[in-house]
């Protein structure tokens, strides 16, 4: 086990760097370029029972420290994953896989999750209940204690490897969501995902996207993923994965200061293929910058003000 070596839910990784959902395909367009097994893991596309298309274009835009996007969960659905896509994958990838998984209702979430769980090579589920650009389900099911728990309890049924739940920052109290999934059989919690956001084309005088409002992420968003990891890591015992906004090796370290046991890099993989490669690569010489000997020693190790 090497400095930068931590543990996800009593999976080993070589590194605590993963590419979010979203933001990586199913890995192997990447590995095109460079060697992928050097990630600690990453989180493929976010796939769903169905085929969706996603929403209409325009549905990426980019705006100042940041973009918005409003995608719609465009995926294959699971079957062409399983058939099609994780195939591929294997030729390349020879890690565990993190499996991101959206729905509709609790049974689509099971029936997905249930599906992938036969797939050998998939380590973890990550039950994405916080997407902002779907009508009927994602985000709706994390703004709600209950909800989100109905998720989580459907999903724990059909599958002994570890779940990780990735709520929304568009709440008034993450961490009753986060207990909430706990409380229902999580293994993990993963957040932020995206900000809900809007801009507008002042010639066309319409919204930047086709949507109205997408998910906003970017480095913009890094201060209210830091404090919503440090507020959750301080309230469940179980390991929580931050992400949003994060960007260099300075980022990941701050991440982990706040609690997270491993940390997803998201929107910077869209402005530079290379941003996860770069910031493991920059790990070393940044945590010798910091006296930091072991990544898993910082893992929560903020410090608080002295009261005077």
């Amino acid at each position: 086990m090497g400095r930068l070596s931590v543990d996800l839910c009593g999976v080993p990784l070589d590194n605590p760097v993963i590419p979010a959902s979203g933001t990586f395909g199913f890995g192997y367009e990447f590995a095109d370029i460079y060697d992928i097994n050097l990630l600690g893991t990453f989180s493929f596309k976010g796939t769903t029972r169905e085929p969706r298309f996603g929403n209409p274009t325009p549905r990426i835009a980019e705006c100042t420290a940041g973009m918005i996007n409003a995608v719609g969960l465009q995926n294959p659905g699971v079957e062409k994953v399983l058939s099609e896509e994780l195939p591929k994958l294997k030729k390349v990838f020879h890690k565990p896989v993190m499996a991101n998984v959206s729905g509709f209702s609790a049974e689509d979430y099971a029936y997905t999750v249930e599906k992938l769980d036969a797939e050998a090579q998939i380590g973890w589920f990550e039950i994405n209940v916080s997407c902002p650009n779907v009508h009927g389900g994602g985000m709706s099911f994390g703004t709600s204690p209950a909800a989100a728990a109905e998720v989580t309890a459907a999903v724990r049924k059909v599958t002994k490897k570890p779940v990780l739940v990735k709520l929304s920052p568009n709440v008034t109290d993450i961490v009753s969501i986060a207990k909430a999934c706990e409380n229902a059989g999580a293994d993990g919690i993963s957040l932020i995902n995206t900000l809900l956001g809007m801009r507008i084309d002042l010639k066309t005088k319409r919204p930047v996207i086709r949507n109205v409002m997408g998910g906003f992420s970017g480095p913009a968003i890094f201060p209210v993923a830091l404090r919503m990891v440090y507020q959750t890591a301080k309230a469940v015992s179980i390991p929580v994965v931050g992400m949003g906004g994060v960007s260099t090796a300075e980022d990941v370290l701050e991440m982990m200061l706040a609690g997270a046991a491993a940390v997803e890099v998201g929107a910077a993989n869209l402005t530079d293929p290379f941003a996860c490669k770069k910031i493991i690569e920059d790990l070393p010489a940044a945590m010798d910058r910091y006296g930091i000997e072991n990544l898993k020693d910082i893992i929560g190790g903020v410090k608080t003000w002295e009261k005077t």
